[in-house]
């Protein structure tokens, strides 16, 4: 992959530019997520902060996890894009939504989380790494 990438949200109001590889790419099958994709995961990049620039209005919401943490999420007012999730209590990562950008080439999946929620007919690579719950 050559960085930087560059991206937007669906109206474009939000604009993204990812300057290095992402820490990980995470698939995600709790049911929070499926609501979210309206698909049987998410898909997640773990980006450092100083490694992602974003430019535009972003809203906030926040839930309480499962683990007691914050689980906040920036989207756009324009589109309802997701656009990341964060936790509060680490402010040098985020949780990147990564179809955004002009090449996905980067979103390949290298652990799976919470597959104790996953759909059955889901099936996960061979040598991918599976996590009943989160990380």
């Amino acid at each position: 992959m050559n960085y930087p990438l560059e991206g937007s949200c669906q109206c474009g109001s939000v604009k993204l530019r990812l300057l290095a590889a992402p820490q990980m790419v995470v698939a995600c099958h709790c049911r929070e997520c499926q609501k979210l994709s309206t698909s049987a995961f998410s898909l997640t990049a773990m980006v450092k902060t100083t490694d992602i620039e974003i430019h535009g209005e972003l809203k906030d919401w926040q839930r309480t996890a499962e683990s007691g943490n914050i689980n906040g999420a920036k989207f756009c007012p324009g589109c309802g894009n997701r656009i990341y999730h964060y936790n509060p209590a680490q402010p040098d990562m985020i949780k990147l939504k990564p179809t955004y950008f002009s090449d996905t080439g980067f979103i390949r999946p290298t652990v799976h989380v919470w597959t104790s929620e996953k759909q059955d007919w889901v099936q996960i690579p061979d040598g991918v790494k599976v996590v009943e719950k989160q990380l």
